[in-house]
């Protein structure tokens, strides 16, 4: 029961986060519950810990893994630190949310001229999919930088991204007013907050996948509904896991000469 979920004897990035489910009791069609704590009816042998006043699911081994996969249509969400880290997220993230699902050829697009910018900086990144309609792109990091610090080098690039693409993204939080833009979400790392999981099964009509990709793919293009829990396996087999660099095989980025060069600017007081 207590086997660790993991790759290669590596563990893999659900460790240690304080676990969210979205379940779906009425089908994909009605509301959502967003599970955060652990119910009393959970059995005993449930991964779990003590965090601020409540006891909350820790999605450590593949046993928590089979009983959280019980819940009906679920998704499984977790925040960008870990729990024996808190307050210290793992990676930084930036959220691509296209308007519509008709306009994922926007979403590529500024997915692949935020790459550029993060190669001038040298940092190598990882992109994935929602499993809905955008991309998430991740910066895997050295844990060792608050929230307040990998915000202050989010909102950097984002409003460097601004600056070039003003005719095709927006910053702006509230949905009515963003018009056909994409929406350059750099807020959403912060404490607390999460993020769908990697592999995990979205609640679409054909059960889409938030799934790692590579670059390489963005630049021949594709659909987020070219991947399912029908096909994922059979990727995973052929290609191995494209989110390594952000979980198995980590890689652990410094921000201190960027932080430096913020600071400098008085971007940071």
């Amino acid at each position: 029961m207590d086997e660790s979920i993991t790759v290669d004897g590596r563990e893999i990035c659900i460790n240690d986060r304080l676990l969210m489910i979205w379940i779906y009791p009425h089908g994909i069609n009605d509301k959502k519950i967003e599970k955060r704590l652990v119910p009393e009816s959970a059995p005993d042998w449930i991964t779990q810990t003590f965090y601020k006043g409540k006891q909350r699911i820790l999605l450590n081994d593949r046993a928590t893994l089979a009983w959280v996969g019980s819940y009906p249509g679920q998704e499984i969400h977790v925040p960008f630190d870990r729990h024996t880290q808190d307050g210290y997220p793992t990676e930084l993230v930036f959220d691509l949310d296209p308007p519509d699902s008709d306009h994922f050829e926007l979403t590529l697009e500024v997915a692949l001229k935020l790459k550029e910018v993060l190669d001038s900086l040298g940092f190598v990144s990882v992109p994935k999919t929602s499993g809905a309609t955008g991309l998430q792109i991740y910066v895997p990091i050295q844990p060792e930088y608050t929230f307040k610090q990998t915000r202050h080098i989010n909102k950097f690039i984002a409003d460097y991204m601004l600056q070039q693409m003003p005719e095709k993204i927006t910053l702006e939080r509230v949905v009515e007013k963003r018009g056909k833009k994409l929406y350059f979400d750099y807020l959403q790392l912060w404490a607390g907050r999460t993020m769908v999981a990697p592999y995990s099964v979205r609640a679409r009509t054909n059960a889409t996948v938030s799934a790692p990709v590579m670059w390489e793919e963005l630049q021949r293009g594709f659909d987020p509904t070219d991947f399912t829990i029908i096909n994922m396996p059979d990727r995973i087999r052929k290609k191995g896991d494209l989110f390594s660099l952000v979980t198995t095989e980590k890689l652990t980025q410094s921000l201190d000469e960027i932080l430096g060069f913020l600071q400098r600017r008085g971007c940071i007081i």
